[in-house]
């Protein structure tokens, strides 16, 4: 474990600052803003093929490039703004997963305007973070069927990278399930903020 043996923190976030303030201070903590889990699955599609800590370190130029991942304003962009995007540097250069953050927008103004973005994905674990007390790294999945479910769900409202894995990471990251190992003092302290 790359983060001390005393410190008992989730493995995966290892000794990188960023990484480790991340991990200690927004990973699981139950999000229900709908901007910011618009913001979240976005940089979660953007993830695919990559790790998560370059994500992490252009999520500053992310943020500024896609308005401050306003949906009002990302949702009105066309081809002039796929070229731009296409042109910067400080961001994962994809096509597909700019687009599909373009469409997302739509999808979620949709959403949003109907029920709630928010409620719209809360629904899928009750309302509630799910609390599984993962002992160790294996006992954590890759996807659920609740994820497999969200997964269909985003993609037959128009959401694109949003399959099972990246929906769970999407869940781990936003609070939707507490996947904190127990020995990590994260785990209830996100616990906590869940009651």
């Amino acid at each position: 474990m790359t983060s001390g043996p005393l410190s008992g923190r989730c493995p995966w976030c290892g000794s990188d600052p960023l990484y480790v303030a991340y991990h200690d201070e927004e990973w699981g903590v139950p999000e229900r803003d709908p901007r910011a889990l618009y913001e979240k699955l976005v940089l979660d599609g953007f993830q695919a093929g990559l790790a998560w800590i370059t994500i992490l370190r252009k999520r500053a130029a992310f943020q500024a490039a896609f308005a401050g991942f306003d949906p009002d304003i990302v949702a009105r962009w066309g081809e002039e703004d796929v070229t731009r995007l296409l042109g910067d540097a400080g961001i994962v250069r994809h096509r597909g997963k700019i687009e599909a953050a373009i469409d997302g927008a739509r999808a979620w103004l949709m959403i949003e305007e109907r029920e709630g973005f928010s409620p719209f994905v809360w629904k899928f674990v009750d309302g509630a973070p799910l609390q599984p007390r993962p002992q160790t790294m294996a006992d954590i999945p890759a996807d659920t069927d609740t994820s497999r479910a969200m997964s269909r769900a985003l993609k037959a409202e128009g959401f694109r990278f949003c399959g099972p894995t990246i929906v769970y990471a999407f869940m781990q990251a936003t609070g939707m399930v507490n996947d904190h190992l127990v020995t990590c003092p994260r785990h209830a302290e996100v616990a906590a903020t869940a009651e």
